[in-house]
C-alpha cells in the first residue's frame, strides 16, 4: 500500500477533476507483478494500468488499491470489471469512494466472490487525495494557504518590497505546488504590489493551473500585467458592482466573472469564490494572496492546510502574514496540527493542517 500511495502521488495536478490513485498487483504467491498509477484525467486508471502491467499473473492474486475501484462507466469503464476479467482474487483498498456514482465498487466486488479489505493506511490515502475528498464531500476546493515570512512574521518589509524574503530553493518548492494545484489564488493587493505571474515554472510536465485575482473592484489588474500572458489560463473574479467599463477591458484579456461581495463589503465572499471555482472543476487551490485574502479565508475556516516558508531573518516593521481573520482572543485561535518540518534551503518549510473543531482548545 505504501507503494502505492506514492504511485497515487505522482498524479497530483494532472488528473483533476479525477482522484489520485495507485494500484499494485500481487500475483497468487504474494509477490508483486504489476503497478500503475491515474495519470490524466480520461485516461486509464490505476488498475488498468497495474492489470496491463500483470497480465495473466495477476489472476488468483491481490490488487492494492489507494481508492475504492470504481463501479461506473464514465469515460472509461468500471476497475470493478477489469478487476474480475483479470481473476483478481482479493482486493485491499484504503479509502472508501464517497463518489455517490462511483461508489460502491467493494459490494459488487464482494458480490462476485472476491474477498476485499478496508482501511489500510487510510489516514495517509485521504491525505494523498485530500483535494477531490474534500471537494467530493464538502462540494468546494481543499484550500492550501502558502506563505513565505521571516521569523518574526514579516512577509514585507516597512517600504513593501518582498523580493526575496526566502531562497531560491524554497522558491523553487512553491512552483511544485503550483504544478500540483488545480488554481492559484491572489487578491487585489498582490496583484497591485507584485503584479505576480502565478505560472508554474521549470517543473517537468507541468499542467499549469488556473491563474485566480480576486480582484474586487475590477482595478488591480491591467492591461499588460504578467497574469494575462498565454503562459497559463487566468479567471479575474470581480464584485457584482464593479465598474462596467472595467470589467469589459478586462474581458478583452482573461475570463471574467462577477460574484457577491463579503457581508462586510470588503472583498468577495470568499464561500462564492470557492463555489465559483469548483463549478469550473477546479478541485485544489493553493492561496498565495497576502495578509487580507488569506484573513478572509481564515476567518471563514475555508484553509485546509497551512504551508509557511520561513526565513532566517528579521525585518521588524512591516505587514504580517495574516490580517483580520475575525479571531479577537486566545480562546478563539485556529488551532493547527504540524504534519511536517522540512529545510528548504536557508529556510524551514511548515505544513500543518487546522484541528477538528473538538479538538481546538
Amino acid at each position: 500500500m505504501r507503494r502505492a500511495l506514492a504511485l497515487a502521488a505522482r498524479g497530483l495536478g494532472a488528473t483533476s477533476p479525477n482522484p489520485v490513485v495507485g494500484c499494485v498487483v500481487l500475483d497468487a504467491h504474494g509477490q508483486q507483478v504489476g503497478e500503475g498509477w491515474h495519470r490524466r484525467a480520461g485516461g486509464p486508471h490505476a488498475e488498468v494500468h497495474a492489470l496491463a502491467e500483470a497480465g495473466a499473473a495477476a489472476r488468483g492474486g491481490t490488487a492494492v488499491v489507494t481508492l475504492e475501484p470504481c463501479a461506473h462507466t464514465g469515460r472509461t469503464g468500471p476497475c470493478v470489471e477489469a478487476l474480475l476479467a483479470a481473476g483478481v482474487a482479493r482486493v485491499v483498498y484504503a479509502v472508501a469512494d464517497p463518489h455517490a456514482a462511483a461508489g460502491g465498487g467493494a459490494a459488487a466486488l464482494a458480490a462476485a466472490g472476491v474477498r476485499t479489505a478496508a482501511g489500510l493506511l487510510a489516514a495517509e490515502a485521504e491525505a494523498v487525495n485530500a483535494a477531490w475528498l474534500t471537494a467530493i464531500r464538502h462540494g468546494r476546493p481543499y484550500v492550501r494557504w502558502k506563505y513565505a515570512a521571516t521569523l518574526d512574521g514579516r512577509v514585507a518589509a516597512a517600504d513593501g518590497t518582498s523580493r526575496w524574503i526566502t531562497s531560491a530553493p524554497a522558491r523553487a518548492d512553491v512552483h511544485r505546488l503550483r504544478a500540483e494545484a488545480d488554481a492559484v489564488l491572489v487578491g487585489s493587493g498582490t496583484a497591485r504590489a507584485d503584479d505576480p505571474h502565478l505560472a508554474a515554472r521549470d517543473v517537468p510536465d507541468a499542467v499549469q493551473p488556473l491563474r485566480v485575482v480576486a480582484d474586487t473592484g475590477a482595478r488591480a489588474v491591467g492591461p499588460g500585467a504578467r497574469v494575462l500572458d498565454a503562459a497559463a489560463p487566468t479567471l479575474i473574479a470581480v464584485a457584482d458592482d464593479a465598474p462596467d467599463g472595467r470589467v469589459t477591458l478586462l474581458g478583452r484579456h482573461a475570463d471574467v466573472v462577477r460574484l457577491p461581495r463579503a457581508a462586510d463589503g470588503r472583498g468577495l465572499d470568499p464561500r462564492a469564490l470557492l463555489a465559483e471555482l469548483h463549478r469550473r472543476e477546479v478541485r485544489s487551490v493553493l492561496l498565495e494572496g497576502g495578509p487580507t485574502l488569506a484573513g478572509a479565508l481564515v476567518a471563514a475556516r475555508l484553509v485546509d492546510e497551512v504551508i509557511a516558508y520561513l526565513a532566517p531573518a528579521l525585518l521588524g516593521g512591516g505587514p504580517h502574514a495574516l490580517a483580520d481573520a475575525g479571531i479577537a482572543t486566545i480562546s478563539a485561535a485556529l488551532r493547527l496540527r504540524v504534519t511536517d518540518i522540512t529545510r528548504v534551503g536557508d529556510d524551514l518549510r511548515v505544513t500543518a493542517v487546522p484541528l477538528p473543531a473538538d479538538k481546538e482548545r
